[in-house]
Protein backbone atom coordinates (compact mmCIF):
# COMPACT_ATOMS: atom_id res chain seq x y z
CA UNK A 1 0.00 0.00 0.00
CA UNK A 2 1.27 3.47 -1.00
CA UNK A 3 0.32 6.04 1.66
CA UNK A 4 1.63 9.92 1.88
CA UNK A 5 1.44 11.26 5.43
CA UNK A 6 1.04 14.81 5.82
CA UNK A 7 2.94 16.14 8.92
CA UNK A 8 5.43 13.08 8.73
CA UNK A 9 8.29 14.64 10.51
CA UNK A 10 6.08 15.46 13.68
CA UNK A 11 5.35 13.94 17.07
CA UNK A 12 2.36 11.39 16.33
CA UNK A 13 3.57 11.17 12.50
CA UNK A 14 6.92 10.16 12.83
CA UNK A 15 5.93 7.57 15.68
CA UNK A 16 3.09 6.68 12.87
CA UNK A 17 6.06 6.58 10.31
CA UNK A 18 7.88 4.28 12.41
CA UNK A 19 5.13 1.59 13.13
CA UNK A 20 4.21 1.78 9.17
CA UNK A 21 7.40 1.06 8.53
CA UNK A 22 7.70 -1.94 10.13
CA UNK A 23 4.80 -3.72 8.11
CA UNK A 24 7.19 -3.89 4.53
CA UNK A 25 3.59 -3.59 2.90
CA UNK A 26 3.56 -0.09 3.68
CA UNK A 27 5.65 2.42 0.74
CA UNK A 28 5.66 5.46 2.60
CA UNK A 29 5.64 9.36 1.23
CA UNK A 30 6.37 11.92 4.25
CA UNK A 31 5.40 15.44 3.32
CA UNK A 32 6.37 17.59 5.85
CA UNK A 33 6.82 21.91 5.79
CA UNK A 34 9.70 21.32 8.49
CA UNK A 35 8.47 24.03 10.74
CA UNK A 36 9.62 25.04 14.54
CA UNK A 37 7.47 21.94 16.10
CA UNK A 38 9.16 19.06 12.77
CA UNK A 39 12.42 17.19 13.36
CA UNK A 40 13.83 14.88 11.25
CA UNK A 41 15.96 13.53 13.57
CA UNK A 42 13.06 11.68 14.78
CA UNK A 43 12.69 9.95 11.58
CA UNK A 44 16.91 8.64 11.61
CA UNK A 45 15.83 5.38 11.64
CA UNK A 46 13.92 5.43 8.30
CA UNK A 47 16.77 6.92 6.36
CA UNK A 48 17.79 3.96 4.67
CA UNK A 49 14.64 2.22 4.69
CA UNK A 50 13.56 1.65 0.58
CA UNK A 51 10.11 2.13 1.57
CA UNK A 52 10.14 5.48 3.05
CA UNK A 53 11.39 9.17 1.21
CA UNK A 54 11.00 12.37 2.20
CA UNK A 55 9.23 15.47 0.38
CA UNK A 56 9.63 19.36 2.22
CA UNK A 57 6.49 20.99 1.32
CA UNK A 58 3.72 22.79 2.85
CA UNK A 59 0.28 21.54 2.76
CA UNK A 60 -0.99 24.86 1.50
CA UNK A 61 1.05 24.81 -1.75
CA UNK A 62 -2.05 23.20 -3.64
CA UNK A 63 0.42 22.72 -7.17
CA UNK A 64 3.25 20.92 -5.33
CA UNK A 65 0.93 18.88 -3.62
CA UNK A 66 -1.48 17.73 -6.75
CA UNK A 67 2.05 17.20 -8.35
CA UNK A 68 3.52 15.37 -5.39
CA UNK A 69 -0.04 12.68 -5.78
CA UNK A 70 0.08 12.21 -9.53
CA UNK A 71 3.95 11.51 -9.31
CA UNK A 72 3.57 9.03 -6.06
CA UNK A 73 -0.23 7.53 -6.97
CA UNK A 74 -0.83 6.78 -3.56
CA UNK A 75 -3.68 4.49 -1.97
CA UNK A 76 -4.79 6.42 0.80
CA UNK A 77 -3.48 9.70 2.32
CA UNK A 78 -3.37 10.57 6.11
CA UNK A 79 -3.37 13.91 7.17
CA UNK A 80 -1.62 14.87 10.48
CA UNK A 81 0.00 18.60 9.10
CA UNK A 82 -1.59 20.89 11.57
CA UNK A 83 -0.33 23.96 13.65
CA UNK A 84 -1.08 22.14 16.96
CA UNK A 85 -0.54 24.42 19.95
CA UNK A 86 -3.54 26.21 21.73
CA UNK A 87 -1.37 28.62 23.61
CA UNK A 88 0.28 29.43 19.99
CA UNK A 89 -2.87 29.62 18.33
CA UNK A 90 -3.70 32.80 20.79
CA UNK A 91 -0.47 34.51 20.93
CA UNK A 92 -1.15 34.55 16.82
CA UNK A 93 -4.32 32.41 15.30
CA UNK A 94 -3.16 33.31 11.83
CA UNK A 95 -1.10 30.25 11.27
CA UNK A 96 -3.63 28.01 12.75
CA UNK A 97 -6.62 28.95 9.84
CA UNK A 98 -4.39 29.39 7.39
CA UNK A 99 -2.29 25.55 8.00
CA UNK A 100 -5.46 23.60 9.87
CA UNK A 101 -8.68 25.68 7.57
CA UNK A 102 -6.71 26.54 4.38
CA UNK A 103 -4.41 23.97 4.53
CA UNK A 104 -6.59 21.28 4.54
CA UNK A 105 -9.19 22.19 2.08
CA UNK A 106 -6.09 22.63 -0.74
CA UNK A 107 -5.43 18.52 -0.08
CA UNK A 108 -8.83 17.84 0.17
CA UNK A 109 -9.17 19.58 -3.54
CA UNK A 110 -5.81 18.20 -4.56
CA UNK A 111 -6.85 14.92 -3.84
CA UNK A 112 -10.73 14.74 -5.66
CA UNK A 113 -8.71 15.82 -8.32
CA UNK A 114 -6.39 12.63 -8.19
CA UNK A 115 -9.41 11.07 -6.60
CA UNK A 116 -11.82 11.36 -9.68
CA UNK A 117 -9.06 10.14 -12.21
CA UNK A 118 -8.55 6.82 -10.47
CA UNK A 119 -9.78 3.40 -12.48
CA UNK A 120 -13.10 2.04 -10.36
CA UNK A 121 -10.56 -0.36 -8.45
CA UNK A 122 -8.45 2.48 -7.02
CA UNK A 123 -11.26 4.32 -6.79
CA UNK A 124 -12.98 2.15 -3.79
CA UNK A 125 -9.82 1.40 -2.49
CA UNK A 126 -8.69 5.02 -1.48
CA UNK A 127 -9.35 6.73 1.50
CA UNK A 128 -8.23 10.59 2.86
CA UNK A 129 -8.22 9.94 6.68
CA UNK A 130 -7.80 13.31 8.51
CA UNK A 131 -6.49 13.01 12.09
CA UNK A 132 -7.83 15.51 14.42
CA UNK A 133 -8.60 16.09 18.41
CA UNK A 134 -10.89 15.93 21.10
CA UNK A 135 -10.35 19.42 21.92
CA UNK A 136 -13.10 20.33 19.08
CA UNK A 137 -16.13 18.76 21.47
CA UNK A 138 -15.00 21.50 23.95
CA UNK A 139 -15.09 21.97 27.47
CA UNK A 140 -17.24 18.69 29.45
CA UNK A 141 -16.67 20.74 32.81
CA UNK A 142 -20.18 20.30 33.31
CA UNK A 143 -21.02 17.02 31.73
CA UNK A 144 -20.30 13.67 33.31
CA UNK A 145 -19.96 11.76 30.22
CA UNK A 146 -16.90 11.50 27.49
CA UNK A 147 -17.80 13.08 24.14
CA UNK A 148 -18.82 10.74 21.70
CA UNK A 149 -18.51 11.23 17.71
CA UNK A 150 -22.18 11.68 17.41
CA UNK A 151 -22.03 14.68 19.87
CA UNK A 152 -22.02 18.53 18.96
CA UNK A 153 -18.54 20.82 18.49
CA UNK A 154 -18.24 23.31 20.73
CA UNK A 155 -14.43 24.81 20.53
CA UNK A 156 -12.64 27.14 22.95
CA UNK A 157 -9.79 28.07 21.48
CA UNK A 158 -8.38 29.49 17.61
CA UNK A 159 -6.62 25.86 17.29
CA UNK A 160 -9.87 23.90 18.12
CA UNK A 161 -11.66 26.27 16.01
CA UNK A 162 -9.76 25.67 13.17
CA UNK A 163 -9.67 21.90 13.89
CA UNK A 164 -13.33 21.68 13.83
CA UNK A 165 -13.48 23.73 10.83
CA UNK A 166 -11.19 21.63 9.04
CA UNK A 167 -13.24 18.81 10.60
CA UNK A 168 -16.12 20.13 8.74
CA UNK A 169 -14.37 20.38 5.74
CA UNK A 170 -13.65 17.01 5.35
CA UNK A 171 -17.44 15.99 6.34
CA UNK A 172 -18.41 18.00 3.34
CA UNK A 173 -16.06 16.80 0.46
CA UNK A 174 -17.36 13.76 1.99
CA UNK A 175 -21.31 14.34 1.44
CA UNK A 176 -21.38 16.66 -1.53
CA UNK A 177 -18.58 14.66 -3.62
CA UNK A 178 -18.65 11.61 -2.34
CA UNK A 179 -15.15 11.55 -1.29
CA UNK A 180 -13.91 8.62 0.52
CA UNK A 181 -12.83 10.39 3.64
CA UNK A 182 -12.44 9.55 7.45
CA UNK A 183 -11.79 11.84 10.37
CA UNK A 184 -10.17 10.55 13.85
CA UNK A 185 -10.14 12.46 17.20
CA UNK A 186 -7.74 11.96 19.57
CA UNK A 187 -6.95 12.43 23.10
CA UNK A 188 -4.07 13.94 24.73
CA UNK A 189 -1.02 12.66 23.12
CA UNK A 190 2.26 11.55 24.93
CA UNK A 191 5.88 9.80 24.05
CA UNK A 192 8.47 9.87 22.89
CA UNK A 193 9.73 12.62 20.23
CA UNK A 194 7.24 15.15 21.42
CA UNK A 195 8.17 18.66 21.05
CA UNK A 196 9.47 20.43 24.70
CA UNK A 197 6.74 23.26 24.61
CA UNK A 198 3.80 20.55 25.21
CA UNK A 199 3.04 19.59 28.63
CA UNK A 200 4.67 16.10 29.76
CA UNK A 201 7.98 16.90 28.05
CA UNK A 202 7.52 20.38 29.47
CA UNK A 203 7.22 18.88 33.26
CA UNK A 204 10.11 16.40 32.63
CA UNK A 205 12.95 18.91 30.81
CA UNK A 206 11.72 21.75 33.74
CA UNK A 207 12.71 19.11 36.29
CA UNK A 208 15.58 18.10 34.92
CA UNK A 209 16.97 21.13 34.90
CA UNK A 210 15.43 22.27 38.26
CA UNK A 211 13.80 25.31 36.88
CA UNK A 212 9.97 25.91 37.65
CA UNK A 213 7.39 23.61 36.53
CA UNK A 214 4.91 26.19 35.33
CA UNK A 215 1.18 24.75 36.47
CA UNK A 216 -1.41 26.67 34.84
CA UNK A 217 -4.00 27.99 37.33
CA UNK A 218 -4.64 25.87 40.11
CA UNK A 219 -3.90 22.53 37.72
CA UNK A 220 -7.46 20.81 38.57
CA UNK A 221 -7.58 20.95 34.35
CA UNK A 222 -8.56 17.23 33.06
CA UNK A 223 -7.22 15.84 29.86
CA UNK A 224 -7.44 12.07 28.88
CA UNK A 225 -4.31 11.04 28.22
CA UNK A 226 -3.20 8.01 25.42
CA UNK A 227 0.25 7.22 24.58
CA UNK A 228 1.03 8.32 21.06
CA UNK A 229 2.20 3.77 20.10
CA UNK A 230 -1.87 3.10 21.21
CA UNK A 231 -3.06 6.18 19.40
CA UNK A 232 -0.73 5.39 15.91
CA UNK A 233 -1.91 1.92 16.12
CA UNK A 234 -5.55 3.44 16.26
CA UNK A 235 -4.72 5.58 13.02
CA UNK A 236 -3.80 2.60 11.20
CA UNK A 237 -6.57 -0.19 12.22
CA UNK A 238 -9.14 2.48 11.23
CA UNK A 239 -7.02 2.95 8.02
CA UNK A 240 -7.61 -0.74 7.28
CA UNK A 241 -11.37 -1.72 8.79
CA UNK A 242 -12.54 1.93 9.09
CA UNK A 243 -15.96 2.95 7.36
CA UNK A 244 -16.18 5.70 4.69
CA UNK A 245 -17.54 9.06 5.63
CA UNK A 246 -17.40 8.02 9.87
CA UNK A 247 -15.57 9.45 12.57
CA UNK A 248 -13.55 7.45 15.23
CA UNK A 249 -13.08 8.65 18.50
CA UNK A 250 -9.15 7.13 19.67
CA UNK A 251 -9.01 7.81 23.24
CA UNK A 252 -7.16 5.58 26.14
CA UNK A 253 -10.07 6.78 29.23
CA UNK A 254 -7.05 7.86 31.27
CA UNK A 255 -8.29 11.29 32.51
CA UNK A 256 -5.86 12.36 34.92
CA UNK A 257 -5.77 16.41 36.46
CA UNK A 258 -2.79 18.52 35.35
CA UNK A 259 -1.38 18.93 38.71
CA UNK A 260 -1.51 15.04 39.03
CA UNK A 261 0.13 14.03 36.20
CA UNK A 262 2.92 16.90 36.65
CA UNK A 263 3.63 14.96 40.52
CA UNK A 264 3.25 11.48 38.97
CA UNK A 265 6.54 12.71 36.44
CA UNK A 266 8.13 14.01 39.73
CA UNK A 267 7.35 10.39 41.67
CA UNK A 268 9.10 9.00 38.62
CA UNK A 269 12.04 11.10 38.49
CA UNK A 270 12.69 10.76 42.14
CA UNK A 271 12.75 7.04 42.03
CA UNK A 272 15.50 6.96 39.25
CA UNK A 273 17.36 10.76 39.90
CA UNK A 274 19.06 11.40 42.59
CA UNK A 275 18.60 15.03 44.13
CA UNK A 276 18.57 16.87 47.30
CA UNK A 277 15.26 18.29 46.24
CA UNK A 278 12.17 16.12 45.65
CA UNK A 279 11.00 17.45 42.12
CA UNK A 280 7.45 18.01 42.55
CA UNK A 281 8.97 21.07 45.30
CA UNK A 282 9.83 22.99 41.73
CA UNK A 283 6.21 23.03 40.81
CA UNK A 284 4.99 26.52 40.72
CA UNK A 285 1.69 27.67 39.76
CA UNK A 286 1.46 30.24 36.73
CA UNK A 287 -1.76 32.57 35.69
CA UNK A 288 -4.06 30.52 33.78
CA UNK A 289 -4.52 31.12 29.98
CA UNK A 290 -7.51 32.47 28.48
CA UNK A 291 -10.47 30.23 28.11
CA UNK A 292 -8.61 27.48 29.22
CA UNK A 293 -10.71 24.53 28.99
CA UNK A 294 -11.53 22.25 32.39
CA UNK A 295 -12.29 18.68 31.04
CA UNK A 296 -11.62 16.81 27.91
CA UNK A 297 -12.83 13.36 26.96
CA UNK A 298 -13.78 11.14 24.76
CA UNK A 299 -15.72 7.85 24.20
CA UNK A 300 -13.59 5.41 22.49
CA UNK A 301 -16.00 2.39 22.05
CA UNK A 302 -16.36 2.96 18.62
CA UNK A 303 -13.22 2.11 17.34
CA UNK A 304 -12.89 -1.05 19.78
CA UNK A 305 -15.53 -2.58 17.34
CA UNK A 306 -12.78 -2.27 14.92
CA UNK A 307 -10.79 -4.27 17.19
CA UNK A 308 -8.34 -1.69 18.99
CA UNK A 309 -7.67 -1.91 22.20
CA UNK A 310 -5.04 0.44 24.36
CA UNK A 311 -2.08 -1.34 24.98
CA UNK A 312 -0.64 0.99 27.81
CA UNK A 313 -1.27 2.19 30.67
CA UNK A 314 -0.87 5.62 32.03
CA UNK A 315 1.48 4.73 34.30
CA UNK A 316 3.73 2.11 31.96
CA UNK A 317 3.54 5.06 29.05
CA UNK A 318 4.54 7.79 31.70
CA UNK A 319 7.30 5.61 32.78
CA UNK A 320 8.96 4.76 29.13
CA UNK A 321 8.15 8.87 28.43
CA UNK A 322 10.15 10.01 31.18
CA UNK A 323 13.04 7.26 30.38
CA UNK A 324 12.99 8.05 26.90
CA UNK A 325 13.57 11.79 28.06
CA UNK A 326 16.19 10.49 30.05
CA UNK A 327 18.30 8.94 27.44
CA UNK A 328 17.87 11.15 24.45
CA UNK A 329 19.35 14.31 25.55
CA UNK A 330 21.22 15.35 22.33
CA UNK A 331 17.55 14.78 20.28
CA UNK A 332 15.98 18.05 23.08
CA UNK A 333 18.98 19.55 23.85
CA UNK A 334 18.90 20.56 20.02
CA UNK A 335 15.33 22.14 20.46
CA UNK A 336 16.22 23.81 24.11
CA UNK A 337 18.84 25.95 22.76
CA UNK A 338 16.06 27.51 20.18
CA UNK A 339 14.30 29.39 22.52
CA UNK A 340 10.96 28.00 21.86
CA UNK A 341 9.44 29.51 24.97
CA UNK A 342 6.02 30.98 25.06
CA UNK A 343 5.43 34.60 25.35
CA UNK A 344 2.65 34.22 28.45
CA UNK A 345 3.52 31.81 31.28
CA UNK A 346 4.23 34.09 34.48
CA UNK A 347 3.47 33.36 38.16
CA UNK A 348 0.41 33.84 40.34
Amino acid sequence: MRLIVTGGAGFIGSNLIKFLLENKKFKILNYDALKYSANLNSLNFAKKNKNYSFYKGNICDYKKFLKLINTFKPDSIINLAAESHVDRSIDDPAPFLQTNIFGTYLLLKASLVYWKKLNLKKKKLFKFLHVSTDEVYGDLFNNKKSAKEIDPYYPSSPYAASKASSDHLVMAWNKTFNFPSIITNCSNNYGPNQHPEKFIPHVILSALSKKKIPIYGNGEQIRDWIYVEDHVKGIIKVLLKGKIGETYNIGAFNQKKNLEVAREICKILDKIKKNKKKYSSYIQFVYDRPGHDRRYAINSNKIKKLGWRPKNSFKNGLFKTVFWYLNNKNWWDEIIKKKYKLKRIGKI
